[in-house]
């Protein structure tokens, strides 16, 4: 780390070193194989004698489909695992047990008036946020076990969440009332804070970056290794998870496939030339259970090749050559059009699907059938600049095809912005008294770690109001993240109340109302879940959408399977299980969503640029013809 010598081994950079507790963090793009890695990390480590606990900051935690049995908000044994338990930390459970640890103190010392405020700031959406890492910080503080290994949020969630600490201790050492509360009930914290950052920047963390062997992958854990570095936090080792092996790659197709990983390869041992690298292959099937577990850790930490039977199928049926299924054009299409209004498509699943490069590919064939469309990204990550091949501004920007913009919400303009604005209403709402301490009251408010929340939140809502544009195309961010967003206009509806502005946070309110219903109504908004054809990324979609009907009333349109492996191409044991695979997936999605399917085969080139995306989207949605309906000539 930043105080010693980096270690030399996988293995000794995850093995407690001394007496006191140590961590391991390990992070990266979504769907990269990240909780299957910290899973396997942690099962070794308790094989090996350590008492460890693993823990999950990810709000769509899979911890327990990984070890096949119920985990959940409690620390709990896993089965046939000696020395080993693990914790799914649920935001909701958190919020609501952060809330009451702040409230019980103030019973006694706040009247009915004092104390309802008090309930109304803990209602802010930020304190889900700030429990998540009230909690994470409770197990940093954790004697009871050597080590302790987070699976952490996907990266740019991540990152927000080690920025919080200075942030926080910002905000109380300036008293008075923060977004979630009463800074005096937060001064206990504010040492807790400060260890944790203590800790995170010493040499008792280990910090793991996990990727697959894509440029896209390789390029985020890139990025956020500078901002780690900026935070004083080292990267300490790189897992590159998923490569094709050689054995199982028989024609050319898949061959150049595979050349494609390695030269990915090749240039991450260049690139992170001071830190191990460590790589695991792509298996015929899923990796759950204590046994594939142990055979990843094996690999990773005690230099084993792992090795592929091609001649030899998994048990579980005969092998499947095709995987005998289309997608019904007409039905997909009715979902995606706009019909009177102004449509509004939201991309959305678990990081590291395609999601942005189906959003863009489905934004790019309906600018081809003559609606003017918009693509906006909300995700932090921001990849549509990679899908694109160019840059992505934080206005709407043309991106080379005539009718179609392009936009992403960047966090820092849309905060200076979101200032601008409420400086304005206060000015313009301002009553007497001296203007200058009520901007300046504003200002220290807009300070606190939630305001960037705010101001992107109002970024997002602005798109709902921007014209000239027949389809909206939103490519989110992963699935947790982006359920937390869609609930925000319902939850920031009566909390911006910042001083003089009531009347503008009731408008504020009105707007969100708005917001909401045209999300809801699927005559205007069409909600399509990506995914690939495997248990994990299936049941986080299935589960989100449950969330999204049950909480929001918003009704999923449509699903895209992505990733189908081609018919021609692969023809032994290995991709033929993997086809079986996903076959039985491509079924139970079917049953599960009961929606119209987008069938997205795996191609051997990610499409980037104009002209991939448009062969692209010709290829899955059919040949674009001319829709948009023309105005009569007078």
């Amino acid at each position: 780390m930043t105080e010693n010598a980096p270690r030399e081994t996988p293995r000794e950079l995850v093995e407690p070193a001394g007496d006191a507790t140590e961590f391991v963090f390990f992070s990266g793009k979504g769907g990269v194989g990240k909780s299957t890695v910290s899973c396997a990390t942690a099962q070794w480590l308790a094989e090996e004698g350590y008492d460890t606990l693993l823990v999950t900051t990810d709000p769509a935690p899979n911890l327990g489909d990984i070890f096949d049995q119920s985990i959940g908000h409690s620390v709990t044994g896993i089965h046939g695992v000696e020395n080993l338990e693990a914790i799914e930390i649920d935001p909701d459970r958190a919020a609501e047990e952060y809330r009451q640890r702040t409230l019980e103190p103030l019973r006694e010392l706040l009247d009915e008036k004092q104390l309802q405020t008090v309930e109304e700031q803990l209602d802010s959406p930020c304190v889900e946020e700030i429990a998540a890492f009230d909690k994470f910080v409770e197990f940093m503080d954790d004697p009871d076990h050597d080590v302790i290994v987070f699976d952490t949020a996907p990266t740019g969630h991540t990152i927000r969440l080690m920025e919080l600490p200075s942030g926080w201790n910002e905000e109380l050492e300036d008293g008075g009332a923060t977004c979630v509360g009463p800074a005096d009930s937060l001064v206990d914290q504010k040492e807790t804070y400060e260890n944790a950052i203590e800790t995170l920047e010493g040499d008792r963390s280990s910090f793991v970056f996990v990727g697959k062997p894509e440029e896209s992958a390789i390029n985020e854990i890139e990025r956020s290794a500078g901002e780690l570095a900026a935070l004083g936090i080292d990267t300490d080792l790189v897992v590159v998870n998923g490569y094709l092996p050689e054995e199982v790659c028989e024609d050319p197709f898949f061959e150049s496939k595979r050349a494609d990983e390695q030269a990915v390869l090749e240039y991450v041992e260049r690139e992170f030339a001071d830190e191990p690298v460590v790589t695991y292959p792509l298996r015929p099937g899923e990796i759950t259970g204590s046994e594939l577990l142990s055979d990843v850790a094996a690999a990773l930490y005690e230099g084993f090749e792992p090795t592929i039977d091609v001649e030899s199928t998994p048990s579980g049926g005969d092998a499947v050559g095709t995987l005998d299924a289309t997608t019904d054009t007409d039905a997909v299409m009715e979902q995606l059009r706009p019909h009177e209004d102004t449509r509004y498509l939201f991309f959305t699943g678990k990081g590291g699907v395609g999601k942005s490069t189906t959003a863009a590919t489905a934004a790019t064939s309906l600018a081809q059938r003559g609606y003017e469309t918009l693509i906006v990204t909300t995700d932090p990550a921001a990849h549509l600049k990679d899908v694109f091949g160019t840059e992505v501004e934080h206005e709407p920007t043309a991106v080379g095809l005539d009718g179609l913009h392009a936009a992403r919400i960047d966090q820092e303009k849309a905060l200076e912005e979101y200032k601008a604005r409420t400086l304005e209403q206060v000015e313009q709402s301002f009553e007497g008294g001296d203007l200058e301490a009520a901007q300046q009251q504003v200002l220290e408010e807009l300070e606190s770690p939630c305001a960037e929340e705010m101001a992107a939140l109002e970024k997002f809502v602005d798109y709902f109001e921007v014209e000239g544009y027949d389809v909206v195309v939103f490519d989110t961010a992963p699935t947790g993240h982006t359920l937390r967003l869609l609930e925000l206009p319902s939850d920031w509806k009566g909390f911006m109340d910042l001083g003089s502005l009531t009347k503008e946070a009731s408008e504020s309110g009105q707007r969100y109302d708005r917001v909401i219903e045209t999300m809801r109504d699927p005559e205007r908004s069409s909600f399509v879940f990506v995914m690939y054809p495997e248990y994990t990324p299936m049941m986080e979609a299935y589960r989100a959408a449950e969330d999204l009907r049950d909480q929001v009333g918003i009704e999923t349109s449509l699903v895209a399977v992505n990733y189908l492996l081609p018919e021609e191409y692969g023809d032994n044991a290995f991709f033929e299980s993997r086809r079986r695979q996903q076959r039985e997936y491509l079924d139970r999605i079917d049953d599960r969503f009961e929606v119209p399917m987008l069938l997205v085969p795996l191609r051997k080139d990610e499409p980037t640029g104009l002209d991939d995306l448009q062969s692209f989207g010709a290829e899955i949605l059919g040949e674009p013809t001319a829709e948009k309906p023309q105005p009569e000539l007078q």
